[in-house]
């Protein structure tokens, strides 16, 4: 890797260790992104791709310490450096490959099969190839990593079934409820389950006939304003429930919020309790025509497809150990570059001086067959190293040095 002082880290941290308030003093806006590249290359900092997304931000590159990568988080966030250390992972060469692999093949993510991480690799990598900052060691790792999770993704069921629920929510609704499109569905509070459940019953269900209420009706306007719904009072709650088909309840109250006497239709009704505490009150169920399914059945779901996606595990991890072996391998070929190109220098400067001492004392010195024969001899030559180092995979750093005391040489060790 790079001349003696520089390493490959990746420095970060995630929804493992740093809960949701403090991930937020570390996340990088589009600007912050923007401003942490331009410094890294002020900083003369040559490879360095950023990641910033609710569960995790993360910083990989090249760097003699990594204080160099931390520091330019800390500079571009709310965040301090003490705060970082408390919660803070630092990888290092090996190590620090391995993560990006693990990372972008959702076997990091707090969802595991979640493979909503690999695009932001992706477009991580693409602002740092615009502005210069993509080398070719981050770009090869980058590809590698994109071809493992989309054999992950083909070979293996490790983002199968609905896992956020919100998504099986939308699921139970689809699966239980026909003709979806022509319902009535009244989203009452706008927590953030409710609102991820409602933006994916729009885009499933093609429906238009969804109304929000929120008891401050401004929050109400502003989700609907999003995904162009209608928005009611909140004194118009109790008509609204009885004409609705589905009522999902996302509020944050800590009372029931909709109970046994507000309603008075007829009709089947579907309420799901999307909130924690409960805000629908068991007694709703007394009405015959009432289904009442609670966030905990539909967390039951997607703890099954969780525990379902475990068994697969093994099979992601032997497509990463492939795939970052043939990275590995590329790596180690370019080790021993450097020393093959000063072999080959090294043999020219002899063949040179030899040239220059035959001249003087050859009147007929046949200069273009001494070239033919001496070119073809050193390319061998260096041919036979070459084959020696790229077969000889664990002790190629010695062989590296012996070679370089053998020839005294001066390498330049860059990749």
């Amino acid at each position: 890797m790079h001349n003696k002082s520089k390493y490959f880290y990746a420095i970060g941290l995630s929804y493992q260790k740093a809960d949701a308030e403090v991930r937020g003093h570390f996340s990088l806006s589009d600007t912050a992104k923007h401003n942490v590249l331009s410094q890294a290359k002020q900083n003369g900092i040559e490879s360095l791709l950023v990641v910033s997304t609710c569960n995790r931000t993360e910083l990989y590159g090249f760097a003699e310490h990594p204080f160099q990568l931390i520091q330019l988080l800390c500079n571009n966030t709310k965040g301090t450096i003490e705060e970082f250390q408390d919660v803070a992972y630092v990888h290092k060469n090996k190590d620090a490959i391995n993560h990006m692999f693990r990372v972008g093949s959702g076997l990091d993510s707090q969802i595991l099969g979640d493979f909503e991480i690999i695009f932001q690799l992706k477009a991580g990598a693409r602002i740092s190839k615009k502005v210069g900052l993509l080398n070719s060691f981050t770009e090869r790792l980058v590809n590698s990593v994109i071809q493992a999770s989309k054999r992950i993704k083909n070979e293996t069921q490790l983002s199968s079934g609905a896992t956020s629920v919100s998504f099986a929510s939308v699921q139970y609704i689809m699966n239980t409820v026909e003709q979806i499109s022509k319902k009535n569905i009244l989203l009452f509070g706008t927590g953030k389950i409710g609102r991820n459940t409602c933006e994916n019953l729009v885009k499933h269900t093609k429906n238009s006939h969804i109304t929000l209420i929120n008891r401050t009706k401004d929050k109400a306007e502003e989700v609907a304003g999003k995904f162009n719904l209608v928005v009611k009072d909140y004194e118009n709650l109790e008509d609204e429930i009885n004409a609705s088909d589905i009522v999902i309840v996302a509020t944050g109250a800590q009372n029931p919020t909709v109970y046994k006497s507000l309603i008075s239709t007829e009709k089947p009704l579907l309420v799901l309790d999307l909130s924690i505490p409960k805000n629908v009150n068991e007694d709703i169920r007394e009405h015959a025509n009432i289904t009442l399914v609670h966030l905990d059945d539909l967390a039951k779901i997607t703890d099954d497809t969780l525990e379902k996606r475990k068994a697969y595990i093994p099979h992601a991890e032997a497509i990463i150990i492939e795939i970052s072996a043939e990275f590995n391998a590329w790596l180690n070929t370019l080790k021993f570059v450097p020393t093959i190109q000063a072999i080959k220098h090294k043999l020219t400067d002899f063949k040179n001086s030899e040239f220059n001492t035959q001249r003087k004392k050859m009147s007929d010195f046949n200069e273009v067959q001494a070239e033919l024969i001496t070119s073809n001899l050193i390319q061998k030559i260096t041919n036979q190293f070459a084959h020696h180092l790229r077969e000889d995979g664990n002790t190629s750093d010695e062989s590296i040095e012996l070679i370089k005391k053998i020839f005294q040489l001066e390498t330049t060790d860059n990749v």
